[in-house]
């Protein structure tokens, strides 16, 4: 099968996945990232350190609780082949102590980039970066 993506396939694919990320605890994730994502989906925080599907989900639901006003917001998509480029930047205020950081009531502005490789019409890999060191420096007013 051709791999290849135009634009419109490729917002549509990822559309879901940013939605789960956005509001999480307000959303039934696991429909919306089980409905893009195969389910041998891995996601990459570095080259040894990866989550399945399942754990993921599990994850964005502890993020939704833990920042009730998470967002993702896409500010580019870039396509190469069969992978999708996603710039985003992810917004929150945590409702308590986070990545042990203590609760301030601040808010952090982070950049994120993710990778995300297509199959068949799904999602089968996502590498991703987010700039966690600045938001916790955000958090603590520095």
């Amino acid at each position: 099968m051709n791999n290849q993506l135009d634009t419109e396939s490729a917002q549509a694919l990822i559309a879901p996945f940013y939605d789960a990320l956005n509001l999480p605890e307000q959303k039934n994730i696991a429909a919306l990232i089980e409905g893009v994502a195969s389910p041998d989906w891995r996601s990459y925080a570095g080259e040894s350190s990866s989550k399945g599907r399942a754990e993921f989900i599990q994850q964005a639901q502890g993020f939704g609780r833990a920042i009730p006003d998470l967002r993702w917001n896409i500010k580019e998509v870039l396509l190469c082949g069969d992978r999708i480029v996603v710039r985003s930047e992810a917004t929150g205020t945590p409702a308590g102590d986070f990545m042990g950081a203590p609760h301030t009531g601040r808010s952090f502005r982070i950049m994120t980039i993710d990778i995300h490789t297509v199959r068949d019409g799904k999602l089968l890999t996502a590498h991703h970066v987010e700039d966690w060191a600045l938001a916790l420096r955000q958090l603590a007013g520095k």
